[in-house]
């Protein structure tokens, strides 16, 4: 008796997958699955590439393939893989999803042959999934499959993640430049380079970067951090305890992940002159007044002993509004 083990989600989003739209009706009779991993994507990638009309991607779709139906590309050159580096992959994969989909074009109705992501799709298999993210790629024009995608990175609204994820493809599958990159989208250099690294947080910080409740600020300060565990501590700390990223980056510096962290006031902005306006109003009003100056406004504070005493404070700041009626 044969059990058949069900199509493992994946929970992240899928890169470059948000950029390219999925097979379109006519191939809906295929053993592809984009469409139904349009519904079920639990990071909200679903749907995207018709909220921020994404610009069309001629000659290419995304589909979520059978891994078995996917073979190695015969000219590739590359024929032995480091272990502990694949090792690393799987368990990413097995922890967070496919974030980078293979590239691969079709040869019959249910075969498929790989572009890029040799690895990835190695590891695919490695992790037990049965389906693997692909562009599914028509044309052998790289340029124009490359220039449809950048131009949709520069519209699409990617999490850090994500936005990490499609950075390193493109640099890495897509033979794109730093510099053009960055051009394109709108980004510098060091922006980008700073994003890419969060690819190296472990897969349980990851996926507190997909989700939303770990900023980018937090996570390129646990970058700092090169053991996993300690890496997911402070992560759980910073999640529980609300810290701040300048109180995470005092906890990296001094390599405590249990120490408390340091809630100092911050210092108020301080204008030329304030204390002496305050002393002026203090003498004008015969009573004691502070003048506060905050971020984006300021407040003046008036101490009154009595209602009589608030009466002639006021007289004093409105000569014309003269309190006989009560207040």
């Amino acid at each position: 008796m044969s059990t058949h083990r069900p199509v493992q989600r994946r929970g992240l989003g899928r890169g470059l997958g948000s950029l390219i739209p999925t097979a379109p009706a006519a191939d809906s009779s295929s053993s592809e699955v984009g469409g139904a991993a349009e519904s079920t994507d639990a990071s909200g990638a679903a749907g995207r590439g018709s909220e921020v009309e994404l610009a069309p991607v001629d000659g290419a779709h995304f589909a979520e393939l059978p891994v078995g139906q996917i073979r190695p590309n015969r000219v590739q050159p590359r024929q032995v893989f480091d272990e502990e580096a694949m090792a690393e992959l799987v368990h990413s994969i097995k922890e967070i999803g496919i974030l980078q989909p293979v590239v691969v074009r079709r040869l019959g109705r249910d075969e498929y042959e790989l572009v890029m992501g040799e690895r990835r799709w190695r590891a695919t298999q490695l992790a037990g999934l049965e389906t693997v993210p692909a562009i599914v790629r028509d044309t052998d024009d790289d340029a124009m499959l490359r220039d449809a995608l950048l131009e949709n990175l520069h519209r699409s609204q990617l999490n850090p993640l994500e936005e990490a994820a499609a950075y390193a493809q493109m640099l890495d599958d897509f033979g794109c430049t730093h510099e053009e990159l960055a051009s394109r989208i709108g980004r510098s250099r060091p922006q980008i380079s700073n994003t890419i690294r969060l690819l190296k947080l472990s897969p349980a910080v990851q996926r507190r970067v997909a989700a939303g409740v770990l900023s980018a600020g937090h996570a390129r300060s646990l970058l700092a951090i090169e053991d996993a565990d300690l890496q997911d501590r402070l992560a759980q700390r910073v999640v529980a305890e609300g810290i701040s990223v300048r109180g995470l980056e005092e906890i990296v510096a001094v390599r405590d992940v249990d120490r408390p962290v340091t809630r100092t006031a911050r210092a108020k902005p301080v204008a030329p002159g304030l204390a002496d306006l305050a002393e002026r109003l203090s003498d004008r009003l015969e009573t004691r007044v502070k003048v506060d100056l905050g971020r984006s406004r300021g407040k003046i504070t008036v101490e009154f002993a009595s209602l009589d005493d608030l009466r002639r404070i006021v007289d004093i700041m409105d000569p014309r509004n003269r309190s006989d009626r009560p207040i």
